[in-house]
């Protein structure tokens, strides 16, 4: 079992950057494939990045692509996402997740076994 406890959102004008934090209890983190999501309000929750187990593969959705990026630290089981360039659709709960099972990457929310509680992120046009 692990524990996620997300951090860093906040309320950020168009264009600028926010750096979440997600930390995980437990000893294995190393174990677990990652990735963040986001629900805005009244939409489904979506995939934003994933991170294989040592890092040296990642995946993100098409609307984030080159101005998010996810990257792991696994001696201080912490997995992070820096955003850039943000917009105002960029506007959710970032959530973070925990993937357990044998794989290497997981884009669908259904793979993940763990979830943070999620922190908002706010971005003002």
């Amino acid at each position: 079992q692990v524990q996620l406890v997300e951090s860093g959102g906040g309320l950020v004008q168009a264009g600028g950057s926010l750096r979440l934090s997600c930390a995980a209890s437990g000893r294995t983190f190393s174990s677990y494939i990652m990735g963040w999501f986001r629900q805005a309000p009244g939409k489904e929750r979506e995939f934003v990045a994933s991170i294989s187990r040592t890092g040296g593969t990642t995946r993100y959705t098409d609307s984030v692509k080159g101005r998010f990026t996810i990257s792991r630290d696994n001696a201080k089981n912490t997995v992070y996402l820096q955003m850039n360039s943000l917009k105002p659709e960029d506007t959710a709960v970032y959530h973070c997740a925990a993937d357990g099972a044998p794989g290497f990457i997981a884009t669908s929310k259904g793979e993940y076994d763990y979830w943070g509680q999620g922190t908002q992120v706010t971005v003002s046009s």
